[in-house]
């Protein structure tokens, strides 16, 4: 079977990639012609753990291939869309600009019979609206819509990948179904379900999603913020819930909010899609609006176990990425915090294990950037563990209390056990817990 799949970056490089490994023939397509270049030698320009492997596995098999033309389209049983749908500025809606120029770019190449299929993040009606272009473009085209939207982590996109929870289609005839369940073929071995629906449920699918899993942290947050109230520990309150098979306990893990390419982005435009039905979207909307109260509340707790103010006060900042295991930056906590930290007069000092480089161009300047961990450390007022990276999680606490001229260790993503840092020396503070 042959693919193209029509941008390389985070979703479409792991979906083409996984693709290929599947057995299909892959052309990744994207306009960056540098990007090409690095990917054709098997240079991956994201972190993302396994990705590097499997790209340079299936450029050897003969089976992955990068391209700057459209050339392939022409040969595909398939063509993906996973272009970028970035929040568009004022009103938070998706940016389809891509994804439209995307449709434009393919329509005079398409075989008869091939399978459009809408890989990115899209609000309801994108289908059609892709599809419409299309037609608009090369009336006599003899194609097939569809939308498959993705649901990889960030870190785990890989393995999701090849052991997804469940493949979701959305399609518009019988033969859009037919080719997609043959793409997806190998995971009839591990009998992964498939959702085969119409197009506007599909994407829909993926926005409640995300959403829902956003509630789940905005909810634990403000959980976090009572038990502090009231003496409560949160780590209690979340296994307590999460024990009962209506709740379940992924994503009751408090911290200081979320981030990242999806959930912002993703909430956002549900919320802009029900206002343009005429739908209440309050739920959500409080969501959004908890999450950002929230990052801002750390600034105020940071503050506060600074004695009050933060000024001339050197903070070591440990992560900077929204997860661990990824280098990206999107609307990562430590983007609303560290300003705000720095604005105040704070000496920071920082270090992440992949993700200094795009830290550096979203930042404000100011901020010192450290490749070892206790460098970061010494002479610091106070420590800030803002990712969970694994590097963090098993740090030599003697040798951490002796580098540092203050004992503050601000843990907001609860790794430490209070006792065990009390213990060690520090004065420590944490998230949701006595």
């Amino acid at each position: 079977m042959n693919v193209t799949m029509i941008g390389a970056g985070y979703v479409g490089l792991v979906s083409g990639a996984c693709f290929a490994e599947f057995g299909a023939q892959v052309t990744c397509v994207d306009t960056d012609a540098a990007r090409v270049a690095s990917l054709r030698r098997g240079e991956i320009p994201i972190y993302e753990p396994g990705l590097p492997e499997i790209v340079q596995r299936n450029l050897a098999g003969g089976r992955l291939h990068f391209a700057t033309g459209y050339d392939s389209v022409r040969d595909s049983d398939l063509v993906f869309i996973a272009v970028g749908t970035p929040s568009r500025r004022g009103d938070g809606y998706a940016d389809l600009s891509y994804v439209h120029q995307a449709a434009r770019d393919i329509a005079p190449h398409l075989k008869p019979g091939a399978v459009v299929v809408d890989k990115s993040t899209v609000p309801v009606g994108t289908a059609r609206a892709v599809a419409r272009i299309i037609r608009e473009v090369n009336p006599g085209a003899d194609f097939h819509m569809a939308s498959n939207p993705e649901f990889l982590r960030e870190g785990a996109a890989v393995s999701d990948f090849m052991r997804p929870d469940r493949v979701v289609i959305g399609v518009d005839s019988a033969r859009a179904e037919q080719v997609l369940r043959e793409l997806y073929r190998p995971l009839n071995l591990i009998e992964t379900p498939m959702v085969a629906t119409d197009l506007e449920s599909a994407e829909l699918i993926k926005y409640a999603a995300n959403a829902f899993l956003a509630t789940k942290i905005s909810f634990i947050n403000e959980m976090a913020a009572l038990c502090e109230a009231v003496g409560a520990d949160v780590h209690a309150v979340a296994k307590g819930m999460g024990l009962d098979g209506r709740i379940g306990r992924k994503f009751l893990h408090p911290g200081p909010g979320f981030g990242g390419s999806c959930f912002p982005k993703d909430t956002r435009a549900l919320v802009r899609t029900a206002q343009e039905h005429g739908v209440p979207g309050r739920i959500v909307s409080a969501v959004i609006e908890t999450n950002e109260a929230h990052k801002a509340a750390m600034v105020g707790k940071i503050r506060m176990a600074l004695g009050g103010s933060e000024a001339g006060k050197v903070l070591a900042v440990l992560g900077l990425t929204f997860k661990p295991e990824t280098d990206d930056m999107r609307e990562a906590p430590s983007l609303t915090i560290l300003p705000q930290l720095l604005q105040g007069g704070a000496v920071i000092r920082a270090h992440d294990p992949q993700g200094i480089r795009e830290a550096r161009a979203l930042l404000p300047p100011g901020i010192e950037f450290s490749e070892e961990v206790y460098g970061t450390c010494a002479g610091a007022d106070a420590v800030v563990l803002l990712t969970e990276w694994n590097v963090y999680r098993g740090l030599d606490l003697a040798r951490l209390r002796a580098c540092m001229r203050g004992r503050v260790f601000l843990d907001l993503r609860n790794v430490y056990a209070p006792e065990t840092m009390r213990a060690a020396g520090f004065d420590y503070h944490c998230v949701g817990r006595k």
